[in-house]
């Protein structure tokens, strides 16, 4: 007899991604997670003074806050995301995503296609920011 597929994937223990900037990042659907390379579901935890240099994904993300701020640079124009606020921010966009403020920031980021490293296409300092 054929054991049957289940129609679901309950996710009990996301995948925590290493950091060495202090934020918090568990992803519960996407590559690290369940192999998953059609999108990532992660939910975010950023420190208050905490920030990543710029990037230009190849993939579409959105954002929707939970509690505190966060800081969005797009294509040279900055913006400050609200708990109960959400973005999607289109694949091909020069950003940068920061928390310059005193509280955490906590939300959700589901990307299409998932995050991966080979496609955030972070800047180094070298590349003139």
């Amino acid at each position: 007899m054929e054991a049957r597929v289940k129609n679901y994937n309950l996710q009990k223990t996301p995948f925590e991604v290493p950091t060495t900037d202090g934020k918090t990042i568990l992803e519960h659907f996407g590559n690290a997670a369940t192999g998953q390379s059609d999108i990532s579901v992660a939910r975010m935890i950023a420190p208050p003074g905490w920030s990543e240099p710029h990037q230009n994904p190849e993939f579409d993300e959105f954002t929707l806050m939970v509690r505190g701020k966060k800081q969005i640079e797009i294509d040279g124009e900055t913006l400050v995301l609200a708990a109960g606020e959400s973005i999607l921010i289109r694949k091909g966009a020069r950003i940068r995503y920061a928390n310059p403020f005193d509280s955490e920031a906590e939300y959700w980021s589901v990307c299409l296609p998932a995050f991966s490293p080979g496609t955030v296409n972070r800047e180094t300092e070298a590349d003139g920011e």
